[in-house]
């Protein structure tokens, strides 16, 4: 019987992890937004149903061949809420 739980909590446990949501930017207002961003260093944020994205404070949270980008998303108080930034992969060409 013990053995029948230990095994159903491992099977759970990971389902239960997958189902945690991410937070969302239409919650909440865009200083809020903005400040999980700074405090987090770099986060996926909800940005509507099914919409998601990773927003970050600086350079420093890209790859090597990435560089920032400024990103918007809507929130409860603006439609275009300046939240961070975005990670984009630079061209050879732009090098």
């Amino acid at each position: 019987m013990k053995s029948i739980a230990i095994a159903l909590v491992m099977l759970v446990s990971p389902a239960a992890a997958f189902a945690q949501s991410r937070p969302s930017t239409t919650t909440m207002s865009c200083a809020a937004a903005n400040a999980l961003v700074l405090s987090r260093h770099a986060i996926v944020l909800g940005t509507g149903r099914d919409l998601y994205d990773r927003y970050v404070s600086d350079q420093g949270q890209c790859m090597v061949d990435q560089t920032v980008v400024p990103a918007f998303a809507p929130t409860i108080d603006n439609p275009q809420c300046f939240v961070g930034s975005r990670c984009v992969t630079v061209s050879p060409v732009d090098r």
